[in-house]
């Protein structure tokens, strides 16, 4: 049935006009492997080269044969979708099976727990809000511990066998009267004062600058980009975002943000005031290799000091694996290639295998709360579908002691020595290729001040690397986008099955916008 409402744009229609600007608003009908296919304006088929791979959510390509046979084989077979509440087996096979990937990548045998999802970012929601319920049953321990300090120490004092000293009450800033007793009261009631008001300030989250977590209510916070997150900060706990550039500096930040409650307690006949830290931070989240911040890895050394600082803190850290994990980096984890031993892991995208929506937050056993598990839910998460199809991608990954992992670090490898090859023809165009295995990244220079135009424009705009995308697709029918947050900035993510040929026809479309920027055409360019 179509209706007349059918004939409208009502589907985000300006994302639509967004893209026929650049000209990346095509209809795509049919994909495989790294090939999509499009309609031209005759109604013919037309093949394009996929660089985008869902945004890193294909690993094994568009529908790989095993997964879609899988799938058929599923849902011929009546597999509930829907039977929340009762057993799961096939989600526990699969938190089994990623256990011990976790255990042999990250040199651990402590188990961990798996809270299921269906997108990325509700992965990052989930692992915030079980954070944020580890701090509150934390913070809740410790206000329970100074109330039941303050009821002891009112005894002693009424019994005679304590006093409050002046030193206590100056500290306070509490005027010292004649009667011990209304001192005490006056002390309790400032001590209780203060601790109310810190108890009401939010928690805070720290994050490196430059990272993406997701764009729902919660884990938009978690994102550096400022056009993403502030017209929603009022809506969520807010973050501290560290330079990427300086370890250091997260020492300064949690030393800076510090707080604590204060606590009456009796030592010998004097009472006695003391600070007791207050639990700050939620959780340190960051990705190992930062996707729409513009393919950006980080160094050991970060994540070490991470490590160390939230060790010191007490709260958890968290690995964003869900554009870097699966294997694209050339390992399952990503972070396992620089040392990286998180608390959390959240794990989206190619769990799928292109075809199911996924997602798993992994919680390490010692930090694990099992009464979240009735506070948090999902309609469709962990169900016998999505679940039975992640559990055929684990098994196509782990298949010949890894095969896919090693073929993802040669293709990357292959790949970006042809851009580098690029680079070295064009450096005047080409400012870095960067990344990891099938994670990377192509950054052109700054062309705001370029002769043409049209050039001159799209840059200032924000919109170079979008024309730059329309342009690949329109003239090496080559599908690749810039990064979320580093606009000059294309990437490359695209499956393990990557040719020769392929790659080819990738450098030669770069080398092909390298012409066109050299000779500064505008119009080339955008079609014009």
């Amino acid at each position: 049935m179509t209706s007349s409402a059918a004939q409208q744009d009502l589907a985000e229609p300006h994302l639509r006009q967004v893209l026929a600007g650049v000209g990346l608003d095509v209809e795509y009908v049919r994909a495989e492997g790294n090939t999509l296919h499009r309609l031209d304006e005759n109604g013919r088929s037309v093949p394009v080269l996929d660089m985008m791979g869902g945004f890193g959510s294909l690993i094994l390509g568009h529908h790989h044969p095993r997964i879609v046979a899988r799938a058929k084989e599923l849902l011929d077979a009546r597999v509930p979708v829907h039977a929340q509440f009762s057993r799961h087996p096939y989600a526990n096979e699969v938190a089994a099976v990623l256990n011990d990937i976790v255990h042999r990548e990250l040199g651990t045998t402590e188990p961990y727990h798996a809270i299921f999802a269906n997108s990325g970012a509700e992965a990052v929601e989930a692992a915030v809000k079980h954070a944020e319920f580890d701090r509150v049953q934390k913070v809740s321990a410790l206000e329970a511990e100074i109330v039941a300090h303050l009821e002891r120490t009112w005894e002693a004092v009424r019994g005679g066998t304590a006093r409050v000293p002046g030193d206590v009450l100056a500290a306070l800033e509490v005027d010292a009267p004649a009667d011990p007793l209304a001192g005490f009261d006056r002390a309790a009631a400032e001590v209780q004062a203060r601790n109310a008001a810190e108890l009401a300030r939010p928690p805070l989250f720290l994050t490196p600058e430059g990272s993406f977590h997701g764009k729902l209510v919660g884990s938009v916070q978690l994102t550096h980009n400022e056009s993403f997150r502030v017209p929603f900060r009022s809506l969520a706990a807010q973050s501290r975002f560290v330079p990427l550039d300086d370890p250091g500096a997260i020492v300064k930040i949690a030393e800076r943000e510090r707080r604590h409650l204060l606590d009456l307690t009796v030592t010998g006949d004097r009472v006695v005031l003391t600070e007791r830290p207050l639990p700050v931070f939620c959780a340190f989240v960051l990705e190992p290799i930062q996707g729409e911040g513009g393919i950006h890895p980080l160094t050991a050394e970060f994540v070490r000091e991470a490590r160390r600082v939230c060790d010191a803190l007490g709260c958890p850290l968290v690995a964003d694996e869900i554009q870097s994990g699966m294997g694209r980096s050339g390992a399952f984890f990503a972070g396992s290639l620089i040392g990286l031993r998180p608390d959390y892991v959240t794990l989206a995208k190619s769990l799928g295998g292109g075809i199911a929506k996924t997602a798993v937050t992994l919680i390490r056993a010692s930090r694990y709360r099992p009464e979240f598990e009735l506070l948090h839910s999902s309609t469709f998460a962990k169900d016998g579908f999505s679940t039975q199809l992640a559990l055929t991608v684990l098994q196509l990954l782990e298949a010949d002691d890894g095969a896919v992992y090693r073929r993802a670090a040669e293709r990357g490898a292959r790949l970006r020595a042809a851009l580098e090859a690029v680079r070295t023809e064009y450096p005047e165009i080409v400012r870095e290729v960067r990344g990891t295995g099938l994670m990377l990244g192509l950054e052109f220079h700054d062309q705001s001040a370029a002769t043409s135009a049209e050039i001159r424009e799209l840059a200032t705009a924000g919109f170079l690397g979008y024309a730059v995308a329309g342009y690949l697709l329109r003239e090496h029918r080559v599908r690749i986008f810039p990064t979320g947050s580093a606009v000059n900035t294309l990437r490359l993510e695209p499956s393990v099955d990557l040719t020769d040929a392929e790659i080819d026809q990738v450098a030669e479309g770069f080398r092909g916008v390298c012409r066109v920027l050299h000779a500064q055409d505008g119009r080339r360019l955008v079609g014009a």
